[in-house]
């Protein structure tokens, strides 16, 4: 009876003798083995995995539903656009454009306004201009004048204050500037030396250069700078200060002309010394003044190598050949003496006349022709 039932079981069912299964049994096989898999990758977990990463399955389901449900929301949300800021209406714009250029342009008048004042004007003929102006007298009211009356008086009152002290700022600043700039490029005084006594208003004064004139100022690696007296300049200012009132003028600064003055002035036949901070600045050289040393421009003769480069008065200048080291025998100073002697003696009433028959010759040879052709 069993063999029968075996048998007609394996013809309603003929994959069980093959091996194969049913597909709902194969189904539920696979579930029960998927789930064995699964316990035993947990218990796994469980035993060897750090308890900092244990992981709930319902925590995961949770965590993948909100998710799901974020990203359906965002699907179904339209994406939100920036919305740009009002602007301005157009009436609005215009009053402010009109505000921005006034504005500037008024800034720009005011700047090409002192700029060119300070171009074409000096300080005292921009004061003398604005003298008038600045005063700012008050309009005259009439006693009997209306509230509206004297209310516009105040307010044009008022409003003058306002360019007046513009203007005075800007004479003070500028005032404060050219004494600043005027320490740097005029002589330090308007009266470089003291008022001659009335015994020596005759002498005349002979003024003289330093460099490549007296001395010649030579450097080399081996030893550095070193000062070279020209010949005969101890014996030429021992002859002058019996004769003139000698100033030595240089445009060196006084740090590096004191010691050379020490040394010339050893016998103490100089009588006033001047350096760079009496001199003029003008177009990035210094100029020696003679208008500045307080002496009559008829009585001064400045001798220099570079007279006509270095001097604004070109009548008072003797130009003489210029020092150099390889000169042992020059003789420039002790050829002039001569003609500073006669000059001295014969004193001229104004020394400019004289030096103007000179011009363009050697002073001392053409002196030397002329005594002789006054002698013949």
């Amino acid at each position: 009876m069993s063999r029968l039932l075996l048998r007609r079981r394996s013809l309603l069912l003929p994959g069980l003798r093959s091996g194969a299964s049913h597909p709902f049994a194969a189904a539920a096989s696979s579930r029960s083995a998927s789930s064995r898999a699964a316990s035993s990758r947990s218990s796994y977990t469980s035993r060897f995995a750090p308890p900092a990463y244990h992981v709930s399955a319902t925590a995961a389901a949770a965590g993948a539903q909100s998710e799901g449900a974020a990203a359906a929301a965002a699907e179904s949300t339209p994406a939100a656009v920036d919305q740009p800021s009002p602007t301005p209406p157009p009436a609005a714009r215009g009053r402010w454009g009109l505000l921005k250029f006034g504005a500037l342009a008024a800034v720009a008048g005011a700047i090409g306004g002192v700029g060119y004042a300070s171009y074409a004007y000096s300080l005292n003929e921009v004061e003398e201009k604005t003298r008038e102006f600045r005063k700012n007298p008050a309009p005259l009211i009439p006693e009997d004048a209306s509230t509206f009356e004297k209310y516009k008086a105040m307010v044009y009152s008022t409003a003058m204050k306002v360019p007046v002290s513009a203007i005075e700022l800007y004479l003070d600043i500028r005032s404060t500037i050219e004494d600043h700039v005027r320490g740097f490029t005029e002589p330090t005084s308007d009266k470089l030396l003291p008022d001659l006594l009335p015994k020596d208003q005759h002498v005349f004064t002979l003024v003289l250069d330093l460099n490549e004139t007296l001395v010649y100022s030579d450097w080399q690696r081996e030893r550095g700078w070193r000062t070279f007296k020209r010949p005969g300049v101890d014996a030429f200012l021992e002859h002058m200060s019996k004769l003139y009132e000698v100033v030595v003028y240089s445009d060196q600064t006084p740090m590096y002309v004191e010691p050379v003055f020490e040394r010339l002035n050893s016998r103490g036949t100089i009588s006033h010394r001047l350096s760079r901070p009496a001199t003029k600045y003008v177009d990035g050289k210094h100029y020696r003044d003679l208008s500045k040393l307080n002496r009559n421009p008829a009585q001064v003769i400045y001798l220099s190598a570079h007279a006509l480069e270095s001097c604004l008065q070109h009548a008072n200048c003797v130009q003489i050949k210029p020092f150099k080291l390889e000169d042992k025998y020059d003789t420039q100073l002790l050829d002039l003496i001569p003609f500073l002697e006669y000059i001295a003696m014969a004193r001229p009433s104004d020394i400019r006349t004289v030096l103007a028959s000179y011009q363009g010759h050697d002073v001392a040879a053409e002196f030397i022709e002329r005594s002789k052709e006054h002698q013949r």
